[in-house]
């Protein structure tokens, strides 16, 4: 493809403000750290592009499914007939699978400008304007962490919700993911600087907080303190004006009992788990390395349950490990059975290169794999409406998300989450006041399906008027030059996306 760096310079256009675009692929990790990159480029005087036509596009790679590597050079082979038709543009590759891919980057796709690892997204405007300069394309990929992601400057997609990480890297590898290889070693943060980011996000209006890490509940283990997450969580769930407190994703071998009477004991930390079984046969999980049983999954599954009664616990599962048989596979159902999750991420097994299970002998046939994922699939989507189900007649609390269910318009309805994270469609009956992103609505549920709830009612919406709300009417009267009143609210009505995971099927995965 005959396309240069330098011909894509232009002095005329890098006079002007220059617009970006950050896709994200992966998960919750890489959406914190597409945070910080579009933070990065702001304050180096880069605006988000309204228009499609963004100046610098970013990929924030994901290193874990099957097909990132086919899905990554597919985008840029599109990203490379677009460049050719518009001057200045500039195409940077980062995160996990930059880290992994360094240099073949490049020599697939010479159009690519900037290749970045996961340990310095902060150098990405720097690398930019180099590539600009020099006419030719910057790869930097570091080997540790250059600064750690969350003292980088951050552009929110959220008004209410924010994330920060508590730690990055990870000291648990297994035998199928590449994860630490790419994250590098666990690092932990200090619980003051934990602390004081998410009080600088309450201050700024979020009532909510998600706490990261590629294993949570191992965090303080770094600096001597075993119990240091509990005791985070008990802390923050002092701070005023945070309602509420997520995490993920805590190891089932290193999940303690002082964690789950933290949660049963902070109001502030909510009803909600994600517990990565990845295995139901005892005999899997331990060619995985994953150093717990069933068993003990189980038990804590049952701790938690027993302390929060209501609690909403979601999984991680591989089907068709090397070597899984049939037996194994039953054994992978029962766990499902007797686990009663709200909802899973399932995954078919692939061959990642670079990892222990890549080589391993008795690879499952595609056929088998696609086989057992199916019936795995549709057990846990009935589980998952059966227990859904069970939410019919509770009355429950809804964080207003700002971007609306497919079918919300049609049924005048909106959208947001639930306590215990569940997707909750709520009916707006004439007259009814429209609650704000970030709102918190109190409703009772009166119906159900595996993927979400939902609150049809004539009565008008119970509405709690927010913090997080007001910062919302803010940023869409900024964003649209209208006065904001002393109360916080504006004329505005533009939506900003909410910026939370979700569980949702997905090529190779169901949610």
């Amino acid at each position: 493809m005959s396309i240069t760096l330098a011909d894509s310079v232009s002095p005329t256009r890098s006079d002007r403000v220059r617009t970006y675009e950050v896709r994200t692929y992966g998960c919750q990790m890489n959406v914190h750290d597409s945070e910080r990159l579009s933070g990065s480029l702001e304050a180096a005087g880069y605006v988000k592009a309204d228009d499609g036509a963004p100046d610098v596009v970013v990929i924030n790679t994901c290193a874990v499914r099957e097909n990132a590597d086919n899905k990554l050079y597919g985008n840029l082979g599109y990203l490379a007939s677009v460049k050719r038709e518009r001057e200045g543009m500039q195409i940077a590759v980062g995160g996990c699978l930059a880290q992994k891919d360094r240099s073949v980057i490049l020599e697939k796709a010479p159009w690519v400008d900037v290749v970045f690892g996961t340990h310095n997204m902060g150098s990405l405007p720097a690398l930019l304007d180099r590539a600009r300069h020099n006419g030719e394309a910057q790869l930097e990929i570091l080997e540790s962490l250059e600064t750690f992601p969350s003292t980088l400057p951050t552009r929110r997609e959220s008004t209410s919700s924010g994330w920060v990480s508590i730690s990055v890297g990870c000291n648990t590898p297994g035998t199928f993911g590449i994860g630490p290889a790419r994250r590098g070693k666990a690092t932990d943060r200090r619980p003051g600087e934990i602390l004081a980011e998410v009080q600088a996000l309450v201050d700024d209006g979020a009532i909510e907080v998600t706490l990261l890490g590629q294993n949570g509940n191992s965090y303080g283990v770094e600096f001597g303190d075993r119990l240091a997450f509990g005791k985070l969580l008990r802390v923050a769930g002092t701070i005023e004006g945070l309602e509420r407190i997520r995490f993920t994703s805590p190891h089932p071998a290193a999940f303690t009992d002082d964690v789950i009477d933290a949660m049963a004991e902070t109001p502030a930390v909510m009803p909600q788990l994600h517990m990565p079984l990845q295995s139901g046969s005892d005999r899997v999980l331990k060619a995985m390395r994953r150093s717990y049983r069933s068993e003990k999954f189980l038990g804590i599954l049952d701790r938690v349950r027993d302390r929060i009664p209501h609690a909403a616990i979601t999984t991680d599962i591989i089907v068709g490990f090397p070597g899984e048989t049939e037996e194994d596979f039953a054994d992978t159902l029962r766990v499902v059975e007797q686990s009663r999750f709200a909802s899973a991420f399932t995954f078919q097994y692939s061959i990642r290169p670079g990892t222990p299970a890549a080589t391993m002998p008795d690879q499952v046939p595609k056929a088998v794999v696609q086989e057992r994922y199916e019936r795995l699939a549709a057990l846990q989507d009935r589980i998952s409406a059966e227990e859904n189900q069970r939410q019919v007649g509770r009355e429950v609390t809804v964080l207003i998300s700002s971007h609306d269910g497919k079918k919300d318009a049609a049924n005048d309805r909106i959208s947001g989450r639930a306590d215990d994270n569940r997707l909750v469609h709520l009916s707006v009956p004439a007259g009814s006041d429209e609650p704000r992103p970030g709102d918190l609505v109190t409703t009772t549920i009166t119906g159900a399906a595996a993927f979400h709830l939902v609150a049809d009612h004539d009565a008008p919406l119970s509405i709690r008027r927010t913090r997080a709300g007001d910062a919302w009417d803010r940023a869409q009267a900024a964003s649209c030059g209208v006065p904001v009143s002393a109360s916080g609210t504006g004329a505005a009505t533009a939506r900003v996306g909410l910026g939370l995971p979700t569980l949702r099927v997905q090529s190779g995965a169901r949610g």
